[in-house]
């Protein structure tokens, strides 16, 4: 596998690692400027050189990823007598300069149950984030592919679920999962955050409603077995507080801010950016 089949290898299979290029050359070196290797946890692909130099560069590559590191760095190696070395003696005369870049590869799931109004206002917005994003609804219209068309142009990897019980979706969710419930049906609703409540593993857990809602919900949980410090994973209503603006985009405006930070507090890569300070509150359910 080369350098290129590694990055999507890391990709598809939601592990981190770092590209590390070689930027420059001056004098002799064993491999010219811009040839590549791929490192990740356990594994590397393709050359930059090897010897003290490569074996210099892979250490480093993974305190980037043990660190969680975000942002590229450059990496000088001397190839001389002189130079310091760790790995053995690598006396080519050159030097060279690496370019070693943290691997967006790892990618948050984030999954919304029930593509109604806001449902599918809320997809579109996060549609053009680089997540693997869920949909579930128990009516199968809500998932058609023309309904969906607007989805296809985003960075996102987009997987239906449409089923007649939503909660049957979770179980294959990947750990740390974020889920929103937004159904058109409170029962769904319900029978969702009883679901959700019994995966510890998962992420956040946003239910979409007003607080009187939120009031029956609760008993119903507590009346099934839930206790009260399971019940503060749920956050509702949702959204940023401060917009009372009730129309499924703004109410999606306000919830994808959220998500947005929620993401950044999980130091997620892509999302590692300055965001716009909205702040916005919900009271209304699809």
């Amino acid at each position: 596998m080369n350098w290129l089949a590694a990055l999507q290898y890391l990709t598809d299979s939601q592990e981190p690692g770092v590209l590390i290029t070689i930027a420059a050359v001056r004098g002799h070196a064993p491999r010219e400027a811009g040839a590549k290797m791929v490192v990740s946890r356990s594994e590397t692909w393709d050359s930059v050189g090897g010897g003290n130099l490569e074996a210099t560069a892979v250490a480093r590559a993974r305190t980037l990823i043990r660190t969680s590191a975000q942002a590229p760095e450059l990496l000088t190696s001397r190839l001389t007598d002189t130079a310091p070395n760790e790995y053995g003696r690598q006396c080519c005369g050159g030097e060279v300069t690496l370019l070693l870049e943290p691997l967006a590869t790892v990618r948050p799931h984030i999954a919304l149950f029930g593509i109604g109004h806001v449902g599918l206002e809320l997809a579109l917005i996060l549609s053009r984030l680089p997540v693997h994003l869920h949909l579930t609804d128990s009516r199968a219209a809500q998932l058609a592919p023309e309904r969906l068309a607007g989805l296809a142009a985003g960075a996102s990897t987009v997987h239906l679920h449409p089923v007649p019980i939503p909660e049957l979706t979770l179980p294959d969710l990947p750990a740390g999962s974020h889920i929103v419930v937004m159904t058109h049906d409170h029962a769904e609703d319900a029978a969702l955050c009883d679901a959700a409540l019994r995966r510890p593993d998962l992420g956040w857990i946003g239910l979409i409603g007003s607080s009187v809602k939120w009031i029956r919900f609760r008993e119903q949980l507590k009346a099934v077995g839930h206790s009260e410090v399971d019940l503060t994973r749920i956050t509702t209503p949702i959204g940023l507080p401060g917009i009372r603006g009730k129309t499924p985009a703004v109410i999606a405006v306000s919830v994808a801010a959220q998500l947005v930070e929620v993401l950044e507090t999980h130091t997620f890569p892509a999302f590692q950016k300055d965001s716009v300070a909205l702040q916005t509150s919900q009271e209304t359910a699809d």
